[in-house]
């Protein structure tokens, strides 16, 4: 099969002709349909997070068709519509038993510790492929599998209560998500920062209050348009130090700063000012876990998350083509999501 690899740290990734996966009694092998390429990815290949061994196969969001099951495996069939959760674990250490799998010590992570869906097919334990319903497209439901996820685990991190306000710095995949879901936990407004115009009209459109970082400093328009109060939480999904920094000085007395987004810059923090005085919570939220992944999708199937546009470009199975997404990833250019299509 055909499969686009990262072979080395700041290099582009190229195509390679391998394997098609094994199946194990309890695994599947499925035909990828849809690949997402997330901001992640281009943080591997920069080497901001170490991706091993290599060469690996990228790609962790990802929808396809079961072609193949084994013999112990009673949840999918083959021709079932499927999304992959990413996290590969064991299920039996003290972290899967306790519903927190994303640190199983043996976890293996698609696209970085295994290979992932920048391929014609991938292979994983069934327990990891869940039903996509059959009103979400495969390019949607592969968007679900991160940048939705992540950000319902962040705001189920956050504790975000029905009555409060929330702020989402980035409007990218994870922040659309973002300001979708705050909303449908009952956020009774949601500021959207970014510096793009473009992405916070859509933001608008899902009935965020836009501030463009470039024309306000973002902490001063939320705090003047809170009455100086501030929000009850706040979500970076950007990953950059400056960004981390405003997202905390933005919550107000008692408020929740989660940190999303990858970055290896590292930030200051007052702690008196910033954090004691007021008992603000500066949360790092990373992954999501399975068992939250069955209450996203019915979301989306029911309409109350909307990634229809989120995916704003396909491109097929191509090294040059994912390459060139890549780069306009680690520019902040391009679109919300860009998704490979085999």
């Amino acid at each position: 099969m055909k499969a686009v690899r990262m072979v080395s740290v700041g290099k582009p990734l190229q195509a390679f002709d391998v394997p098609v996966p094994a199946v194990g009694e309890r695994d599947v092998l499925v035909k990828v349909k849809a690949a997402g390429i997330c901001h992640s990815d281009a943080h591997y290949r920069a080497g901001t997070s170490p991706v091993r061994p290599l060469p690996m196969t990228l790609g962790h969001e990802v929808a396809g068709v079961v072609e193949k099951a084994g013999p112990g495996v009673t949840n999918v069939k083959p021709g079932d519509r499927v999304v992959l959760h990413y996290n590969v674990t064991c299920g039996d250490c003290y972290f899967c038993s306790t519903g927190n799998e994303q640190f199983c010590p043996s976890g293996l992570m698609l696209g970085h510790f295994r290979d992932g869906g920048y391929a014609e097919y991938v292979s994983v334990p069934a327990r990891n492929a869940l039903i996509l319903p059959r009103e979400i497209p495969f390019e949607q439901g592969a968007t679900l599998m991160c940048a939705s996820a992540t950000s319902f685990h962040a705001l189920r991190k956050a504790r975000l209560r029905a009555g409060e306000r929330a702020a989402v710095f980035g409007v990218g995949g994870l922040g659309v998500s973002a300001v979708q879901l705050a909303r449908a936990f009952g956020a009774v407004e949601v500021f959207a920062v970014d510096r793009r115009d473009e992405k916070l009209e859509l933001a608008r459109r899902y009935g965020a209050v836009a501030v463009n970082a470039t024309r306000v400093d973002p902490v001063e328009e939320i705090r003047r348009l809170t009455g100086g109060r501030g929000v009850d939480v706040s979500l970076e999904v950007i990953g950059r130090a400056s960004t981390m920094q405003q997202a905390m000085r933005s919550v107000g007395p008692m408020g929740r700063a989660v940190i999303v987004g990858i970055g290896t810059e590292p930030i200051s923090v007052d702690t008196y000012r910033e954090l004691l005085g007021n008992e603000v919570e500066l949360i790092g939220s990373n992954d999501h876990l399975l068992q939250e992944l069955p209450q996203l999708l019915e979301m989306a199937a029911r309409g109350i998350l909307d990634a229809s546009r989120v995916v704003t470009r396909t491109i097929p199975l191509d090294a040059a083509a994912i390459n060139d997404a890549l780069d306009s990833l680690e520019k902040y250019e391009g679109g919300i999501r860009t998704v490979i299509i085999p």
